[in-house]
């Protein structure tokens, strides 16, 4: 029996990585999904929804996609090697190439999906996550790359969050160091870890190895100095002494002009060295930031060559609100989410079923939500008072009697009465 029992209680857990969301905490959630799609909606971006598995070469190493081994990966019945999606741009990207002929004109798309990473690197961290966020096609210009920060900055503001920082770098900076310093690329990647993990002294050392040319050693050892306001791309531009790193700062510029065209600029700071865990991001990059959690909640960025791995070639610009940090980070700011969940609970007595179920449908006909629940002999009406508390309800209506109804306010066990037929 102990075995049984140990049994049933190891499935009532749930794998690491992954949890359960019910009640008010999922309709939270739900909440600040409907106002950030709202956001997406108002730029026009149209909804999309990909498979939640997919072939494995949809996001293997060449597409700079999550690497193997953080991926959930399983086999179908021809052998082919499947994936729990880890990233749903490869996947939007291919629905792109496959399905949109237009391939010449803007395209925006807009999705909300759960992603999985199984990485060691994540303990203590969802390995399920939720992401809302959007992909514009077919624009390369600099106000597509402010645009798309203007809708995150506005995403931001329509869940009430007001203490946040968006910043912004470009991957052009760094890539253009590594050309003028002609690194291997696994000595770039070392680089990037050093970098990723601020470990500048480990990067130092690494230099001093190397024995790079001091004005290029000087650009990577100051590049966890240039992250501020607009005035580190000039201070940037010291250190930019070839061709792609000077484009990067010009392109910063460029979108640093048109975020003050939206006003959004005082909520933008911009880092040279920042990097992303993907690879296939060619441009200007972009993470969101706000109190309460220790990462980004918003990560996203400019990809234009991903395209080019599925036969097509479009310039793309797309990010991902993490709706479970978000989430997350309102809670510990201890912001206020008003759900508007206003609902009742309809009990009664077996011999008055028929008036509590015209009532109840009468009730939702009117758009009320209402639970319908015939009352146990065994309980009594305090517990049938307490089940309404947990879920939420704000009253009961209790058809104890063939004429008469007791109405019950949840919050304060107060009771009314009323007659039948002044509700039905």
């Amino acid at each position: 029996m102990k075995n049984i029992m140990m049994m049933k209680d190891g499935l009532l857990h749930t794998p690491e990585g992954v949890r359960d969301i019910y009640g008010e905490e999922f309709r939270k959630k739900e909440w600040i999904e409907e106002k950030l799609h709202d956001v997406l909606k108002r730029h026009c971006f149209q909804d999309i929804q990909t498979p939640t598995f997919e072939f494995f070469d949809i996001f293997n190493h060449e597409k700079g996609s999550a690497i193997s081994k953080d991926m959930y990966k399983f086999f179908d019945r021809d052998n082919n090697t499947l994936v729990l999606r880890p990233d749903m741009t490869p996947s939007i990207a291919r629905c792109v190439s496959k399905y949109f002929s237009q391939k010449d004109m803007p395209l925006r798309l807009g999705y909300c999906e759960n992603t999985f990473i199984n990485s060691p690197k994540y303990q203590g961290k969802l390995k399920e996550t939720t992401n809302l966020g959007a992909e514009l096609f077919g624009d390369d210009t600099s106000i597509a790359d402010a645009e798309m920060i203007a809708t995150i900055i506005e995403g931001f503001l329509a869940i009430g969050l007001k203490e946040f920082q968006i910043s912004v770098g470009h991957v052009g900076f760094f890539k253009g160091l590594i050309e003028q310093a002609k690194l291997d690329s696994n000595t770039e990647l070392e680089f990037k870890e050093f970098i990723n993990t601020k470990n500048f002294f480990g990067l130092e050392q690494k230099i001093t190895q190397i024995d790079l040319k001091d004005n290029i050693a000087q650009a990577f050892i100051s590049i966890d100095e240039l992250n501020g306001g607009i005035e580190v791309i000039e201070s940037a531009k010291k250190y930019a002494d070839n061709k792609v790193s000077k484009e990067a700062l010009e392109r910063l510029e460029k979108v640093n002009q048109a975020l003050q065209y939206f006003g959004y600029e005082k909520y933008v700071s911009y880092d040279l060295g920042m990097l992303s865990r993907y690879d296939y991001y060619t441009g200007v990059i972009v993470k969101g930031y706000t109190y309460g959690i220790g990462d980004a909640v918003v990560r996203g960025g400019r990809y234009n060559n991903l395209m080019k791995q599925f036969g097509e070639d479009i310039p793309a610009i797309g990010f991902s609100f993490v709706v479970d940090d978000v989430l997350a980070a309102m809670n510990r700011q201890k912001l206020d989410i008003k759900t508007d969940f206003q609902a009742s609970m309809c009990l009664y007595e077996r011999a008055n079923q028929q008036q509590a179920v015209k009532f109840a449908s009468e009730c939702r006909n009117k758009g009320e939500n209402i639970a319908l629940t015939r009352k146990s002999s065994k309980k009594s009406m305090k517990e049938y008072l307490q089940c309404a508390k947990m879920n939420h309800y704000s009253r009961v209506f209790y058809f104890e009697h063939a004429d008469k109804i007791s109405i019950y306010d949840v919050e304060t066990g107060e009771e009314q009465k009323a007659e039948y037929k002044d509700f039905i």
